[in-house]
């Protein structure tokens, strides 16, 4: 699940790894997501490093009827640790590899204003396009080669052992992995668009992903 909205998308402005929270629209997005996957199980959690993420998770699962309490892991830190294990927790991972896109020298940039300033189509090939980066930033190709690796290294073995996991992230991380979920093609991926704070579930099943 994608983040809700939040206040720079509110505004219109490129966020990237910007760490904004969400607007009271997002908040109230996030809790309509987590309605819609209030009854099914989940058994781990992923979100990124950024606010807007871990709001959108939380919220999400405020709703959820499951009776377990989603628990932040810190790894390293004793002083955390859990000593009943059959305490009713779901574990929360934290990871950076799932973060947006970096925008570069756009972040906090009005999207509108920049069209202005550059191009309308210069600012799309940016925004859409999977090898082009904006300047100092990074490309989908470039937030592909985090999150892919993150997704098949972390959390498809969790999938492998029976767990339903939970991600939230962004949307240019989510369509890199939505590409490499559904086999799209760079040129296909240019037009996919990933809702704000709307499931999109997958089950694994002998060693493939259906999309639900």
């Amino acid at each position: 699940m994608r983040h809700g909205e939040s206040e720079w998308n509110r505004q219109n402005r490129f966020t990237g790894w910007v760490d904004v929270p969400l607007s009271p629209k997002g908040i109230e997005e996030a809790l309509q997501g987590g309605d819609l996957i209030c009854d099914l199980p989940i058994d781990v959690i992923v979100m990124t490093t950024l606010i807007r993420s871990q709001m959108t998770a939380m919220l999400a699962m405020s709703r959820h009827r499951g009776g377990r309490v989603p628990v932040i892991l810190h790894p390293g830190e004793d002083w955390r640790t859990i000593y009943n294990k059959d305490a009713p927790m779901i574990p929360v991972i934290t990871c950076s590899d799932l973060n947006e896109r970096m925008y570069g020298e756009l972040q906090g940039y009005n999207k509108a204003k920049t069209a202005e300033k550059y191009g309308k189509d210069q600012v799309h090939i940016w925004r859409r396009s999977f090898a082009v980066a904006p300047p100092s930033g990074e490309s989908l190709k470039d937030t592909s080669l985090r999150s892919i690796p993150y997704f098949k290294n972390v959390i498809a073995p969790m999938l492998k052992e029976g767990k339903n996991v939970l991600v939230s992230a962004h949307g240019n991380s989510l369509r890199s992995i939505v590409m490499y979920l559904d086999r799209l093609s760079e040129d296909e991926v240019v037009n996919l668009e990933i809702p704000l704070a709307r499931p999109i579930i997958y089950r694994y099943t002998d060693l493939a992903f259906t999309k639900q």
